[in-house]
């Protein structure tokens, strides 16, 4: 299934400024994968961590996690506190 992921405003100029992208994948793992191919610039934020939010949940480091069809996806970066 094909998603438009939408990228968070720090995230952008690693993707050549886009704020939508346009990816074929099924879990969250496949999803990074396949950013990093189109988008080689995304490779340290989503090897050092990255969070994905799938109709309002935030996911980090799941990889195996399902992208339902017609899901809001947004790409942020880490969410890191204390």
């Amino acid at each position: 299934m094909a998603h438009d992921v939408r990228l968070w405003g720090s995230i952008r100029p690693l993707a050549n400024d886009l704020e939508i992208v346009e990816v074929e994948a099924a879990t969250i793992g496949e999803l990074l994968q396949k950013l990093v191919e189109a988008h080689p610039g995304l490779e340290p934020v989503a090897r050092d961590g990255i969070a994905v939010s799938i109709n309002g949940v935030l996911y980090q480091h799941s990889h195996n996690q399902p992208i339902p069809d017609g899901a809001d996806v947004y790409l942020l970066p880490q969410l890191k506190g204390g």
